[in-house]
């Protein structure tokens, strides 16, 4: 794998717990969260970031027993298993939806570069 400064700008999204970046040999989104690295492909990288924020993050919190201090967050092809905080959910959700506006962005700009070329 790469070296971290040589990512910098290949750097889709950056948060205090991670990073995301697109891989162009795999063609794949890379997800560092927590000393946590993943490689999703587009759709299965989608597929997460759903997961994820379908979360009920006010039913963890009104929930007073001590197993819905934490959740268990998996992946179908188990490239992510951990049991993750509220915070850390959070965390993970701004991070996994930076990366997506990012991706979106990245899309309509080279959209509407292709619709004035033409």
């Amino acid at each position: 794998m790469a070296l971290v400064s040589d990512l910098t700008t290949k750097v889709l999204f950056e948060t205090e717990k991670g990073y995301s970046y697109q891989c162009d040999l795999t063609n794949s989104i890379i997800i560092n969260f927590i000393d946590t690295v993943s490689s999703y492909k587009i759709h299965d990288f989608l597929i997460f970031q759903r997961k994820v924020n379908s979360v009920d993050i006010l039913d963890m919190l009104y929930d007073l027993s001590d197993h819905a201090d934490a959740q268990l967050i998996e992946t179908t092809k188990r490239n992510f298993s951990r049991n993750l905080t509220i915070c850390e959910i959070v965390q993970l959700r701004e991070l996994l939806n930076g990366t997506k506006f990012t991706l979106n962005l990245h899309s309509m700009l080279c959209n509407i570069g292709n619709v004035a070329l033409i």
